[in-house]
């Protein structure tokens, strides 16, 4: 029966399908724990955070330039949300102090 599978898998019309172990697993179970901050990652509770503080999107923006997403890529896409929402809030808060500055008042 084993000679079977390994004939039909050079064949290439079958793909064998593994239990998952730790040692079969190249990634050795890294993305089977979940993520810090209550399941959402550093970066999506920064980004959340930061609608009420924003110098959490600076902090997540740190992270996401440091590469921090290489320990988890899974955290990827909270840090780079985080700091766009940083990068709007600069931009809306300097637009927003030159027009004070500007405006004779």
């Amino acid at each position: 029966m084993n000679e079977n599978i390994e004939e039909q898998n050079r064949k290439g019309k079958y793909v064998l399908i593994r239990d998952g172990d730790a040692e079969d697993n190249e990634l050795g179970g890294l993305f089977y724990k979940p993520l810090p901050c209550f399941g959402f990652g550093i970066g999506w509770l920064s980004f959340l955070v930061g609608f009420v503080f924003p110098f959490a999107w600076y902090f997540a923006t740190f992270l996401y330039l440091t590469n921090y997403y290489r320990r988890d890529p899974r955290e990827r896409s909270g840090l780079a949300a985080s700091a766009i929402a940083a990068l709007i809030f600069t931009v809306a808060l300097v637009i927003t102090v030159l027009v004070l500055v500007f405006s004779g008042r």
